[in-house]
């Protein structure tokens, strides 16, 4: 069984990455710094470290970008649809009042809490941080990437 998922702990890592390459990459810059420092900084050891700086950062950039993008268009639609089942009514009226942050917050809330709290975040314009902690019973997200 999952543990429960909550404010505290739904930050998620994905362990080849964040514990695996980039430590590596990581590794293999600091090792070519080190080396071009050795050798009077040699230029081949430089451009080496910055090659493997520029993977690092397309490799981040892609998983994030491909991940992410899909991600929300799904997240959208779950919450388009959660809100109609709940009020009989459309949520794009609200969405242009929302930012991306705060609609993709407000996933975390149950049902039975997600239109006042979607009124409250456009009323006081809360951060998606702010709906977050306003969520009493946080609504378990287990199958985002």
């Amino acid at each position: 069984m999952a543990k429960e998922q909550n404010y505290k702990n739904h930050i998620r890592f994905y362990p080849p990455h964040h514990f695996v390459f980039y430590p590596v990459m990581l590794l293999c810059m600091v090792g070519c710094g080190i080396d071009a420092w050795q050798t009077g900084y040699n230029p081949v050891w430089i451009a080496i470290g910055i090659a493997f700086a520029c993977i690092t950062w397309v490799a981040f950039m892609l998983r994030q970008h491909y991940a992410l993008t899909l991600q929300n268009r799904i997240v959208l639609m779950e919450l388009r649809y959660r809100y109609f089942v709940v009020t009989g009514h459309r949520l794009e009226p609200l969405e242009a009042q929302l930012t991306e942050g705060q609609l993709f917050a407000l996933r975390f809330a149950p049902d039975d809490e997600l239109v006042a709290l979607a009124q409250k975040a456009i009323a006081e314009k809360l951060s998606p941080d702010a709906i977050k902690r306003s969520v009493q019973y946080w609504k378990a997200d287990l199958r985002r990437v």
